[in-house]
């Protein structure tokens, strides 16, 4: 089986990819649906993963701050994770926030997904707080 990628999303995909965010941040995770959608979404750049199917399982947003990278809404289908779908996002949206002009990107990580985002790079700043009353830190990694 071929390794997961991932590419930016269009116009089209996004019904695909934001019912992959209501199913795990709304009816996995019990986010409020009025806050897991916001007006972030329509200027951010959108990645998503397919599996063999052609359903997407993973996906992720970027937002460009000057030149830090907002990595946001990373979301894998609770039956394709750890089989690298959300790697291959990551690895999108990185490409992406260089090919944007960015040196740094910053993430809210849950703190289960801690150490997959230290195994991609990156450093764990400042402590741990709540976000839409889940346990989160801010995670931050250069970019090459």
């Amino acid at each position: 089986m071929p390794n997961p990628s991932a590419q930016v999303a269009t116009a089209d995909d996004w019904p695909e990819a934001a019912a992959l965010r209501t199913r795990v941040f709304v009816e996995e995770q019990g986010v409020p649906p009025e806050i897991e959608q916001d007006d972030a979404d329509a200027t951010a750049v959108h990645v998503l993963s397919r599996d063999d199917a052609g359903c997407v399982v993973a996906t992720g947003r970027l937002l460009l701050d000057g030149t830090t990278a907002r990595i946001g809404r990373m979301a894998a289908d609770a039956g394709v994770r750890g089989r690298g779908h959300g790697a291959a996002v990551l690895a999108e949206l990185h490409r992406q926030a260089i090919a944007r002009g960015a040196t740094e990107v910053e993430l809210h990580a849950q703190l289960p997904a801690r150490r997959f985002y230290e195994r991609e790079g990156y450093t764990a700043v400042g402590e741990v707080y709540e976000e839409a009353g889940i346990a989160h830190i801010t995670m931050r990694r250069a970019l090459p």
